[in-house]
């Protein structure tokens, strides 16, 4: 293996130079960083970096904390910030939790231990205590979630606006029985989200027939088995609006295998911007979020924060707006037909 003195007996120089040419210590020329650099090259040397870390120094990783990679968010996410933090000879590493908080510690304990550059992180609903200690020592960011423990540097999207948005689309066509499809209060997001579904109905009368079901928000599951629960009710909603895209997959998959006619029976509007939304059915009326250019404008916040050493930087957040898509999937409910057409989910045959 080829170590700094080696380049140091080639050049004639002493180890030390070589170290910090190799580390852009500013005492060293210009001129000799180069030398240094070419003559590394030649040799094929590579940076003991873990030796580097023994004596201090920080690692050239930045981890990213999520909780289901095959959520579209997170793997938009990653990929924004990989590409981000290439820029400033960073690379990415992924851990995910699956929303567990005990799983969640152990990869930060990890990473800690190998002194990362910084975390970017998406937390659980309650980061464990070791959690909280361990992130406070370490250069930390929230993505989309924020929890108070983990201090006030956040990037995230207007959830409540966005859900407010999107029901309020569907009262201005007339629906008075919408139903909402989303997370559980545990998580900030979820709670936000449930938020701006009740305030755009309030004052209107469909806040009399509004209707909930929470639950698992990265489940397509969930979503599959709550418009069954909505639909076989009495008197079914005549829209219903999403609060997660794997909810809004499920609930699209068996709304699809049901023969429920969109949105003739029934209004709907998702949650996210698939690819694929464009295409299902009639086309997917949606809240489209700008989650590429989030994770971005994170990444360089973070790379300048890194690069200031900002351990005490002031709080800072942002917010990104939501936007709704209309397409094909909503329609106003006409007044003399409100009655007439209910979806019903189509029973399977014998």
């Amino acid at each position: 293996m080829v170590t700094i003195k080696d380049i140091a007996r080639r050049l004639e120089v002493s180890a030390s130079t070589v170290g910090r040419a190799l580390s852009d210590d500013p005492r060293i020329s210009s001129a000799m960083k180069q030398k240094v650099g070419e003559v590394a090259n030649e040799l094929g040397y590579v940076a003991n970096r873990a030796a580097r870390m023994m004596r201090g120094a920080s690692s050239n990783l930045v981890g990213l904390v999520v909780p289901d990679i095959r959520n579209s968010f997170y793997s938009t996410i990653a990929h924004a910030l990989s590409k981000c933090l290439e820029s400033a000879d960073l690379q990415l590493t992924l851990s995910e939790t699956d929303d567990d908080r005990l799983v969640e510690l152990r990869h930060i304990r990890e990473l800690t231990s190998v002194n990362v550059a910084g975390i970017i992180i998406v937390p659980t609903a309650r980061p464990h205590p070791e959690s909280v200690r361990l992130l406070k020592m370490t250069p930390r960011i929230q993505l989309l979630r924020r929890h108070a423990a983990l201090g006030e540097h956040w990037f995230g999207i207007d959830d409540a606006q966005a859900l407010f948005q999107a029901t309020r689309h569907l009262v201005e066509l007339g629906h008075q029985r919408i139903a909402y499809i989303g997370g559980t209060t545990d998580l900030p997001t979820g709670a936000a989200r449930l938020q701006g579904f009740h305030s755009a109905l309030a004052g209107s009368k469909g806040a009399a027939h509004a209707r909930e079901e929470l639950g698992a928000p990265a489940s397509t599951d969930f979503g599959r088995d709550a418009i069954r629960r909505l639909l076989a009710q009495r008197n079914p909603p005549t829209a219903v609006v999403l609060g997660s895209v794997q909810n809004t997959q499920g609930v699209l998959e068996e709304l699809l295998a049901s023969g429920v006619s969109v949105p003739e029976q029934l209004s709907v509007v998702g949650f996210g911007d698939e690819l694929g939304f464009r295409w299902w059915g009639p086309g997917l009326t949606t809240m489209s979020l700008p989650v590429s250019e989030l994770a971005t404008a994170c990444g360089l916040w973070f790379i300048h924060q890194l690069k200031q050493k900002s351990a005490n930087a002031a709080p800072y957040s942002a917010v990104s707006p939501p936007t709704l898509v209309v397409r094909g999937s909503t329609r106003a409910l006409e007044a003399a037909n409100a009655g007439r057409s209910q979806p019903r989910l189509r029973q399977p045959a014998p």
